[in-house]
């Protein structure tokens, strides 16, 4: 049975969730009295459906059904989640949590919050333990991290469980340890920012400088290696304890006006915003929202494949979408998405590229026939040693593609296939590949004759591959 999320506000944040949801395979119930949400919500998702796809090597689940309902009570009801994201106001929040409640007793609900401690959110509520703050980064389709903060009237069993639910579709949830105001990340955010503004208020750097100062510097280390691991490597060999004999003193300068705000007025939103609208005034919010997707996709593609940070948790995921083959002529054996890194300064796929999706249709043929990864560990596998790839029709980014597989020869030591890849939406064959691999021993780095198991698997499919040609 499909599950059900129901989103209760449908901003940047709600419709964020929104699409995290559904493109996970949730069916999503949306709340928002906006009259514009669904086209707010819909401009989202067309930036989600490109984005999220491209972080993996497999294809996401089929997508739920989203639909938009009139009042709180329809919204919820049937609902396994429930993610409340509406304005920061308490009252609001109160009323919300109430209805919700009322319509589905039970349901856990998590608050995008990120001012209110949970206890503040539960006051008056007719069954506190099941509310708790789930607070994301924007884009939620995008970055994983969700703070998860229970107060002490919240049920552990209700925790456990948003958290296998956030795992399940591709979250990390960071349990918070104690209720505190602005919970942790936003903590961080809070001190640069109030930096930041000094910095242009001063004449000491503009909007601009400041970004750079951010993204050409420690904004990538912190990206893999947070705070703590960076300074831990400042310290040299000596390490941690090294680093804080070395700068600790510092500490006791004045370099941060950290304990003071500057004049929040009229001169400084206009001295800002100018500076920002110079900076980037010249793209509209959907073009940064696009450049900025691009870039989270290939930064945290590359996390991936350093097996890292965010990207080992997308490993992780995507371990969960890896498909089943069916026995066919000609069988499916890859479908997913083009990433932004596998384009080329033509802007359509890189040939290199086409060797790693007909390597990754290979790779499930192999492990279907019995030659994965285990066999892989006890000394023995398949070695590519020709291949012939046609380039038909170009293939961009943000393409659903599959790879069709044929074995058309399966003998001995030898394993041939052809390969197939089709743009989705059409059937389009946009390239092939003729590929013969030769079974070897890793030990001796020659040829060998595979195991039984394998080998008759190998003669099976490329018997059915022939009667189905």
């Amino acid at each position: 049975m499909t599950k059900k999320a129901a989103i209760i506000g449908g901003g940047v944040i709600g419709g964020g969730w929104a699409a995290r949801f559904l493109l996970n395979g949730w069916d999503v119930r949306v709340f928002d009295p906006d009259p514009e949400a669904e086209r707010k919500i819909g401009e989202v998702m067309a930036g989600a459906r490109r984005a999220l796809p491209m972080l993996y090597d497999h294809a996401l689940p089929e997508e739920g059904a989203m639909t938009f309902h009139g009042s709180i009570a329809e919204a919820v009801e049937g609902a396994d989640w429930v993610q409340e994201s509406v304005s920061e106001r308490l009252d609001l929040k109160h009323k919300v949590m109430a209805e919700i409640q009322a319509a589905n007793p039970g349901v856990p609900i998590g608050s995008s919050t990120s001012g209110y401690k949970p206890s503040q959110l539960q006051e008056g509520a007719a069954d506190p333990g099941r509310i708790m703050v789930a607070h994301p980064f924007n884009p939620v389709y995008l970055l994983p991290l969700i703070e998860v903060v229970p107060s002490p009237a919240t049920d552990e069993a209700a925790v456990e469980e948003a958290e296998t639910i956030l795992r399940e579709v591709g979250l990390y949830p960071l349990r918070v340890r104690q209720e505190i105001d602005a919970h942790i990340a936003d903590r961080f955010l809070e001190a640069v920012w109030r930096e930041a503004l000094w910095l242009v208020k001063d004449g000491v750097a503009t909007t601009e400088e400041i970004d750079n100062a951010i993204r050409y510097g420690f904004g990538l280390r912190w990206a893999q290696m947070g705070l703590f691991e960076t300074y831990r490597v400042a310290g040299g060999e000596a390490g941690m304890r090294h680093f804080m004999a070395q700068f600790g003193p510092a500490l006791k300068w004045p370099w941060t006006k950290l304990m003071d705000v500057p004049e929040f007025d009229d001169e400084l939103v206009e001295l800002i915003a100018g500076q920002s609208d110079a900076q980037s005034g010249h793209m509209s919010i959907r073009e940064l929202e696009r450049q900025r997707d691009g870039n989270l996709v290939a930064m945290m593609r590359a996390l991936k494949q350093q097996g890292t940070a965010a990207g080992a948790l997308i490993t992780e995921h995507q371990k969960t979408l890896r498909p089943t083959l069916e026995e066919a002529a000609p069988m499916r054996t890859v479908r997913r998405v083009v990433p932004v890194d596998w384009t080329d300064m033509n802007g359509h796929m890189n040939e290199g590229r086409y060797g790693q999706i007909f390597s990754d249709a290979a790779e499930a043929v192999m492990a279907h026939v019995g030659a994965d990864d285990d066999y892989v560990a006890a000394g023995m596998s398949y070695f590519t040693v020709e291949t012939t790839v046609k380039y038909l029709a170009e293939t961009h980014a943000g393409e659903m593609v599959e790879v069709w597989t044929r074995v058309t020869e399966g003998e001995g030591k030898k394993l041939r296939c052809l390969h197939e890849m089709r743009r989705a939406a059409d059937g389009e064959v946009l390239a092939t590949c003729d590929q013969l691999m030769l079974h070897v021993s890793l030990e001796t780095r020659r040829t060998c004759l595979p195991t039984d198991h394998v080998r008759e698997n190998v003669e099976r499919l490329a018997a059915l591959h022939a009667g189905g040609a």
